[in-house]
């Protein structure tokens, strides 16, 4: 008996159907289920000091909303992330549901993990300029360093690397300054 290729993508629907007692993360990628393992103690340690001074820095000027994982970012049926840390700014609030983000954030961080590295760098970063998220932060913590990536009509374009002994800026947030020693 010959078998049957089929080409069946997942939607956000099944996604949202998986069971309660699944504890994987996972994320939808062009309707393909990708698991997300849990990040390792250092990552952790980085998204918290970059989640509090970019949330610092929001809240005290009232620009809008940061979150972060686990939390989804719906830019189609078949494509649903959840990236480390993301911002929204005020003017684009219609995009927060109770549910999720529908819609492309103003900024997304993600942070290098061994297990996710090469998907950041490649595949996400494609589907963040695809869906017009402005600017893209790459966290490296093994060289400590971050890659600034701002959105240009063919993709996304390095503004700057920033390492560890630098302050990082960026025009998406102006007088936003983010002194990576206290990062990393």
């Amino acid at each position: 008996m010959e078998e049957l290729k089929t080409e069946i993508k997942f939607s956000y629907e099944d996604y949202r159907n998986l069971p309660e007692s699944e504890t994987n993360i996972y994320e939808l990628i062009h309707g393909e289920f990708v698991m997300v393992p849990s990040p390792e103690t250092y990552h952790q340690e980085i998204s918290r000091n970059i989640e509090y001074f970019l949330w610092d820095f929001v809240r005290k000027n009232s620009l809008g909303f940061v979150y972060f994982a686990p939390f989804d970012v719906v830019f189609s049926k078949e494509n649903v992330v959840q990236p480390d840390i993301l911002y929204i700014s005020k003017e684009r609030s219609k995009i927060i549901t109770e549910n999720n983000i529908q819609g492309a954030p103003d900024l997304i961080i993600e942070i290098l993990s061994k297990s996710t590295a090469e998907r950041d760098k490649t595949l996400k970063k494609t589907l963040y300029a695809k869906y017009g998220v402005k600017e893209y932060w790459i966290v490296d913590p093994e060289t400590k360093t971050v890659e600034v990536l701002i959105l240009q009509k063919t993709g996304y374009a390095i503004d700057r690397i920033y390492k560890k002994n630098d302050t990082l800026t960026t025009s998406l947030l102006e007088e936003l300054k983010i002194d990576l020693k206290e990062v990393f």
